[in-house]
């Protein structure tokens, strides 16, 4: 195309015979103008197919990428699946196993439920319970429904408190026993007979009448709260049985300490004892006036060196007495020189 353009300008020049400059300058123009164009159109589709491939190739960087990433992520799940088939499988197997050891406890409980039921009605022959009487078998679950018999007396007894109670007038009342212990000594048990029918009322007893029975049966609601009733009743009866059985230790083993006074109930205690140092005599009172406890309320000293009682060595004693079994106090006190 470019040799042509060169041919019509030769032919321009010769048929005119007369160089025309201007028409050769706008040939000439458009000549390199179209030169241009073309060097444009072909460094563009340079640039294209640079981007082309450039893209082509990134694409298949990231597709490769991706396979390698899919099949790591495979490699990894792989040990991950085998792992969880195993604790399947053992999970499995544990299950197994414990339903047989269910299936045992089944059929040993209904065994046990056989034996109850032929203890219960005290029967000697088995002939309800389909088991040779000679196995070993036999005689361990014999062992286990009795130790469970046991265990179900022992139950109902904590339920009810701990007291031992009868059924009386042929179970229109029942009658309660109330033991009383002291430092792990057991002492006086006292009965005390309860009317269910028609309404609940306190029946013949033999606790002492300093023990207000009725106005504790009134405070606890013994209608509809006998467990507090019995509860409050024992917690009484415990106190007194302690405090009476602290007075026996005292004169058994303080044959020095006399005892001046004291009452029934064992709610006051007066006693006497001598001070080496100063020898004085000193007069202690011991006031219980929480009936419901075996310690006393309060505790006073009375001698004629009036400065003694105040003395910090006598206030701590006096401490002592409030906070330890009288008896134990004393014994203490012997040890530390204060009395005789």
């Amino acid at each position: 195309m470019i040799a042509n353009c060169l041919e019509f300008s030769s032919g321009v020049a010769v048929v005119g015979g007369v160089a025309n400059d201007d028409a050769a300058a706008k040939f000439k123009n458009l000549y390199w103008m179209f030169v241009a164009q073309q060097r444009h159109y072909s460094q563009r589709n340079k640039e294209k197919d640079s981007r082309n491939m450039e893209a082509a190739s990134t694409k298949g960087v990231l597709s490769h990428l991706s396979l390698l990433e899919v099949q790591a992520r495979s490699r990894r799940t792989q040990p991950q699946q085998q792992s969880r088939v195993k604790e399947l499988k053992a999970k499995v197997e544990a299950l197994k196993v414990q339903k047989q050891q269910l299936e045992a406890e089944i059929e040993t409980h209904q065994n046990l439920q056989k034996l109850r039921l032929s203890l219960d009605k005290q029967c000697a022959d088995e002939e309800d319970v389909e088991m040779e009487e000679d196995s070993e078998n036999s005689q361990l679950l014999r062992l286990m429904a009795r130790h469970t018999q046991l265990k179900d007396l022992l139950h109902a007894h904590h339920l009810i408190g701990g007291y031992d109670i009868i059924k009386t007038h042929q179970g229109k009342g029942v009658c309660v026993s109330l033991a009383t212990a002291y430092e792990g000594v057991y002492l006086d048990t006292y009965n005390l007979e309860i009317d269910l029918k028609p309404t609940v009322k306190i029946g013949r007893h033999n606790i002492p009448p300093f023990i207000p029975v009725n106005s504790l049966a009134e405070v606890n609601d013994m209608q509809t709260n006998m467990r507090a009733f019995l509860d409050a009743l024992s917690q009484h009866l415990n106190a007194f049985a302690g405090r009476k059985q602290q007075l026996k230790l005292l004169r058994e083993q303080h044959k020095s300490v006399e005892v001046m006074e004291s009452n029934v109930l064992c709610s006051i205690l007066v006693l006497m004892f001598k001070v080496p140092s100063a020898k004085t005599a000193v007069l202690c009172t011991l006031d219980y006036t929480d009936h419901s406890s075996c310690l006393p309320t309060r505790v006073h000293f009375e001698c004629e060196d009036k400065q003694l009682p105040d003395s910090d060595q006598w206030k701590k004693n006096c401490s002592l007495l409030m906070e330890t079994p009288v008896h134990t106090a004393l014994t203490a006190m012997k040890k530390m020189g204060d009395i005789v």
